[in-house]
């Protein structure tokens, strides 16, 4: 293990990384019911998908891409299906009124993952990270961020959505045309699952205040037992998930090819692709500079395009398996925090993802309730993004701004993107010209701004 994973070198020892990596573990083991549940939520829809075949997909896409990354990278990162993106893949299809399939979603996922791994091997992902300011980054976290809490408060109860018709008056007279107002209100805070949602929230806050490793798994067992405790909580069921996991139900290769070409999904495919984009590039870079690695620049960037490939090929993967995009996990800084500083770490975790498959029953009784609540706060975790962005300077400020409000009010993160990129352009451009200040707008965002206003002026909103 020294040699393979150059401990000594790495200043660590086999003990210290396979404490990280169970740190790391206990971080982001939400994703193991989090994903199944969003996934499944809208199972009796237009998507038909299951809970359990979800969460096999995510214990072994986690599983192997992890040790992957650990094998081939030595790196202490560990991957799973992306929290927002997930999401996204949901509310494509919930948004879609039956348009779209659960099978036409990872059709999507696996053609952005072929497009990332070319854009990986050409190089044309460093060529976006240029080109995008590092506002509209840091913008598209946070609107994530609030993409994510809008469906924890959704889902829990908390939020409730009404639909009120009213007739519009047109010159003291009564018009025949009807317009619909969406109103939201405060959910019922007499509903059992209102309540574990709250529960689940405090829980898992109070646990984040006293500096808890992997408070927000903590916070999801928490609620699991206060729903059982109030008998509002689902008995186990070795039937429907078995204690030996069962394979045949994995929705291996489950694509729809033909649905997609003519669904007209391209917009989801590059929204799939470019939020990947950004999303692996924070998390990546950040935890190289936080174990170290970026010390040596050249050593560390080398390891860097390394893990940005696994990371690729993961996307793919995890559509193969069935599941949503896969992504490097910002959680992975705990483990770092812990003092993983090579593969091993990654070992560690993707092992014990692999080892989870065991445990499906127990997974399977989580309520919704409890891991809304997490949602809530990994929405909390994304949007401390914010601080890094200039609200004093306009040119930045405007595009950030909408590329936050648009992602959750509209209920879709390529509109948010979308606009932030028009306005960026248009905005530092105007100022660079009239002397207000001198901006940089790389020859790539002139494309991506025309590509989006053609895009919507040939097919009309992102939904």
């Amino acid at each position: 293990m020294d040699r393979f994973f150059k401990l000594k070198e790495h200043g660590t020892n086999v003990r210290t990384e396979i404490m990280a990596g169970l740190t790391t573990f206990m971080a982001m083991a939400y994703i193991l019911t989090v994903n199944p549940n969003i996934l499944s939520a809208f199972g009796s829809g237009a998507t038909g998908v299951e809970w359990y075949p979800v969460f096999l997909a995510t214990a072994i896409a986690a599983g192997i891409m992890t040790i992957a990354m650990g094998l081939f990278v030595n790196f202490p990162v560990a991957l799973a299906p992306g929290m927002g993106l997930n999401a996204y893949f949901a509310a494509v299809i919930l948004g879609s009124q039956g348009t779209f399939t659960f099978e036409m979603a990872l059709t999507a996922v696996f053609i952005s993952g072929i497009i990332f791994i070319l854009l990986t091997v050409t190089k044309f992902r460093q060529t976006m990270l240029v080109a995008i300011p590092d506002s509209l980054k840091h913008a598209i976290t946070v609107g994530i961020g609030l993409f994510i809490t809008m469906i924890g408060i959704k889902n829990s109860g908390l939020l409730t959505v009404a639909v009120e018709s009213t007739k519009d008056i047109e010159q003291g007279k009564f018009t025949d045309l009807l317009y619909f107002e969406t109103v939201f209100h405060m959910g019922d805070l007499h509903n059992k699952d209102v309540q574990l949602a709250l529960i689940g929230l405090v829980l898992i806050s109070i646990l984040m205040v006293l500096k808890v490793r992997g408070a927000i798994l903590f916070g999801i067992l928490g609620t699991t037992v206060v729903a059982a405790l109030m008998g509002h909580i689902n008995p186990i069921s070795t039937e429907m998930t078995p204690w030996v996991p069962d394979f045949t139900q994995l929705n291996f290769a489950d694509f729809d090819f033909e649905g997609v070409m003519t669904a007209g999904i391209i917009s989801v495919i590059a929204t799939f692709t470019f939020v990947e984009l950004f999303d692996t590039f924070g998390t990546l870079v950040g935890t190289a500079n936080r174990s170290g690695m970026m010390k040596n620049k050249e050593e560390g960037n080398k390891r860097v395009g390394k893990a940005m490939m696994v990371d690729a090929i993961g996307v793919s993967g995890g559509a193969l398996l069935g599941t949503s995009t896969i992504t490097a996990y910002v959680e992975s800084s705990a483990g770092i925090a812990e003092g993983g500083r090579t593969g091993l770490t990654s070992v560690t975790t993707g092992t014990l993802f692999l080892l989870s498959l065991f445990l499906a029953p127990l997974a399977a009784i989580i309520p919704g309730s409890a891991t809304a609540a997490a949602l809530i706060i990994v929405g909390l975790l994304m949007l401390q993004a914010i601080k890094e962005i200039d609200f004093t300077d306009y040119v930045v400020a405007i595009p950030a701004f909408l590329t936050i409000i648009f992602m959750p009010f509209t209920y879709n993160i390529a509109n948010g993107i979308s606009f932030g990129i028009v306005a960026y352009v248009i905005l530092a451009s105007v100022a660079s010209i009239s002397g207000k200040g001198q901006y940089k707008v790389h020859w790539l965002m002139w494309v991506l701004a025309i590509l989006v206003v053609l895009r919507y002026a040939f097919f009309g909103s992102a939904g």
